[in-house]
C-alpha cells in the first residue's frame, strides 16, 4: 500500500512496481521488508556484546529472508508450492527467533528503546524508506511482516495443484482445512498488533506510520483474514453432505458481515496508490460474492415454506443472489485487470451455461455453477403457480448471525532468556 512517511535513502536503487503477480487468491498488499540495521554502532558501549551480535544475526537473517520472499512475490509465474511454502515457513521462524530477543530493548525500565533507527521499506517502491528511532515501531513491523507471511503460506495453499492422479489440477480439502488455521494465525498477529503494541506508540509518532500500519489497515487485514476463514469453512460446508441449508446460509451470512466490516474499516489511499486500490477492489469483490451466496441460501431456505408469500421471498432472494453475482463477476474482472494484474479466475462468459475456470473451487465455484440455474427455474416454477407480480418483490432481509470466528490468541512472547545474565 505503499509508505506514509519515508525518506529516500537508497535513491539509486530501482523502483519494483511488478506489472503482474500472477496467481491471486489471498490479496494483500505489497510486502514491508526490514533494511540492514547496524546494532554494533547504535548500542556499542550501552548492552553486552554478545546480546548485540545475537541481535544483528537474527535481524540479518530476516532481511535476508524477507528480500528473498518479497522477490519471489513479485514475479508473475506460479512457484512449486513446496518450496514457497518452505520458504514462508522458515521466514515466520525467524521472525519468531527474533522477536523474544528484540522485546528486550522495551522491557520495563529500559533505556534502549530509542537507540537504534530502524527501517523498513514497501515492496511496491524499493526506493521509499521509513524509518523510526523507536522499537515498538520494529515490534509492530514483525507482528505486521508475520501476519503477511501467513497470508502467503494461505495463497499458496489455496492455488491448484497436480497430484499425479489424472485428474486436472485441484484444490484439496486438506490445504483448505488448513488455510483457515492459518487466516486465523494471521489475524491473531494482527490483533496483538493493535492491542499490546500500537498503544505502545506515541499519538505523534503513530501519524509517520506507514499506511500498511495505521490501525485501519491492521484490523481490515484482520478481518480479511476471518471472512476468509470463513469462505474455507462454507466451502467445506457446502462440500460435505451432512452439512444443511441453515449452517450454509449462517456461514455465508457471517461472511457477509466480515467483508461489510472490512469495507468500513479499510482507511481511504490516494488515488496513485496502485496496490491499495488492487486491495479495495478486492474487498468489493469478496463482498459482493460474499451476499450473493447469503441471498443463494436464503432463498432455498425460504422456497421450502408452504406460502405464496415465502415462495415470492425465495425468487426475490434468489434473483438478488444472482444479480449480485454478476456484480462479482465485473468488480473481480477490473480487480484482476488493476495494476499489478493478476490471473482471471471466471471466464468471460456468464450464461446459464456458461463455462467454469478449472481454477475457480468451494464456494465461487459453487455459485456459479448453481445460481443462474436455481434462479430461472424456481422462477418459472411459481410462474407457473402465482402471478409474477405476486412473487416477484425487494429481496428480503438477510438474517443476522453473530459472528463466530476471531482470532487465535496470540501474546507477545517473553523475553529471551539471554537478557536474564
Amino acid at each position: 500500500m505503499g509508505c506514509g512517511a519515508s525518506s529516500q535513502k537508497d535513491a539509486g536503487a530501482p523502483r519494483r512496481r511488478p506489472g503482474s503477480v500472477g496467481d491471486v487468491v489471498v490479496f494483500l498488499p505489497g510486502l514491508r521488508v526490514p533494511r540492514t540495521v547496524d546494532f554494533a554502532q547504535a548500542l556499542g558501549g550501552h548492552l553486552d556484546r554478545s546480546i548485540v551480535e545475537r541481535l544483528s544475526a537474527l535481524r540479518a537473517r530476516v532481511v535476508e529472508m524477507a528480500m528473498q520472499e518479497s522477490a519471489a512475490a513479485l514475479k508473475p509465474r506460479r512457484k512449486a508450492a513446496a518450496r514457497h511454502g518452505s520458504s514462508t515457513a522458515n521466514l515466520l521462524q525467524a521472525l519468531e527467533d527474533y522477536l523474544p530477543l528484540l522485546l528486550g530493548l522495551v522491557k520495563e525500565g529500559s533505556m534502549l528503546r530509542h537507540k537504534v533507527q530502524f527501517s523498513w521499506t514497501n515492496q511496491e517502491d524499493n526506493a521509499a524508506e521509513t524509518a523510526l528511532a523507536d522499537t515498538w515501531y520494529e515490534v509492530l513491523s514483525v507482528l505486521h511482516l508475520m501476519a503477511m507471511v501467513c497470508l502467503l503460506q494461505a495463497n499458496t495453499l489455496l492455488l491448484p495443484r497436480s497430484y499425479g492422479d489424472g485428474y486436472a489440477p485441484r484444490v484439496s480439502e486438506e490445504s483448505r482445512r488448513a488455510t483457515v488455521d492459518v487466516f486465523l494465525k494471521a489475524a491473531g498477529y494482527l490483533d496483538c498488533a493493535i492491542r499490546h503494541v500500537l498503544p505502545q506508540i506515541p499519538v505523534e509518532l503513530r501519524r509517520q506510520l506507514p499506511v500498511d500500519l495505521a490501525e485501519g489497515n491492521l484490523k481490515a487485514l484482520s478481518l480479511q483474514a476471518l471472512g476468509q476463514g470463513v469462505d474455507m469453512q462454507l466451502g467445506l460446508a457446502i462440500d460435505s453432505p451432512k452439512a444443511t441449508l441453515a449452517v450454509k446460509r449462517r456461514l455465508a451470512c457471517e461472511m457477509v458481515k466480515y467483508w461489510q466490516q472490512v469495507q468500513e474499516t479499510i482507511p481511504e489511499l490516494p488515488v496513485s496508490d496502485g496496490w491499495g486500490k488492487k486491495h479495495r477492489l478486492f474487498v468489493k469483490w469478496k463482498y459482493v460474492e460474499a451476499k450473493a451466496a447469503a441471498y443463494y441460501f436464503h432463498g432455498l431456505i425460504l422456497d421450502e415454506g408452504n406460502t405464496e408469500k415465502s415462495h415470492g421471498m425465495a425468487i426475490a432472494a434468489l434473483q438478488a443472489s444472482e444479480e449480485f453475482l454478476k456484480e462479482s463477476k465485473r468488480v473481480s474482472e477490473v480487480f484482476h485487470a488493476t495494476s499489478p494484474t493478476s490471473r482471471q479466475d471466471i471466464s468471460p462468459c456468464f450464461t446459464t451455461h456458461h463455462i467454469l475456470s478449472p481454477n475457480l473451487f468451494g464456494t465461487a465455484k459453487y455459485l456459479f455453477d448453481k445460481i443462474p440455474k436455481d434462479a430461472s427455474s424456481k422462477v418459472r416454477i411459481n410462474q407457473d403457480l402465482y402471478t409474477q407480480e405476486k412473487v416477484i418483490g425487494a429481496p428480503p432481509p438477510l438474517p443476522d448471525f453473530a459472528l463466530a470466528l476471531t482470532p487465535e490468541d496470540y501474546d507477545l512472547p517473553p523475553l529471551d532468556p539471554i537478557w536474564n545474565k
